[in-house]
């Protein structure tokens, strides 16, 4: 029993959606029988007999008629807000994907940079190595106490100018 009760409401509600169908399809119908015109001649005899799908038939022109006054949305054209939130979405990605391109030449270029500042380094240290010293030489610890302040540091003899002094020294 409770099946045949299910085939029935399958039934009804076929029929009520080809009724929708067909409402949509002439929309200057008003009335039931006109409505049923498309139908077969099996469904038309369900919508005489069924008390629900004739009430749902009536429903739908009663709907028609008191909304007959208004136009439709398909003839407004208005920004709703699903198609709002999908163009902003759509933006934000256009905006971070922009972005992010810029960043992506970042590691291209990131190992070469790596490469020409070690062998700056490697050419600056060596550079640095090898350069000689143009420092003065520093005097003893004894010329730079107060007794030599005022004497001239003598320059440095060499092997034959101090075996001339040692003579001067012993006669």
């Amino acid at each position: 029993m409770w099946n045949l009760l299910k085939k029935n409401d399958d039934e009804c509600g076929k029929l009520q959606d080809l009724l929708e169908d067909s409402a949509a399809v002439h929309p200057e119908v008003a009335s039931v029988e006109a409505l049923s015109e498309v139908l077969s001649p099996a469904e038309r005899t369900h919508l005489t007999s069924c008390e629900k799908c004739r009430e749902a038939a009536q429903g739908l022109l009663a709907t028609r008629e008191i909304f007959k006054g208004f136009g439709s949305a398909t003839e407004m054209a208005r920004p709703w807000f699903a198609t709002r939130v999908m163009a902003g979405i759509a933006a934000r990605e256009r905006e971070l994907a922009q972005a992010a391109s810029t960043w992506m030449a970042v590691p291209k270029f990131a190992s070469r940079l790596a490469m020409a500042s070690g062998a700056l380094l490697l050419l600056t240290s060596t550079w640095l190595y090898e350069r000689h010293s143009t420092a003065p030489a520093k005097q003893p610890a004894a010329a730079a106490s107060q007794e030599y302040l005022f004497e001239t540091p003598q320059p440095p003899m060499n092997q034959d100018d101090v075996l001339i002094s040692l003579a001067e020294q012993n006669p």
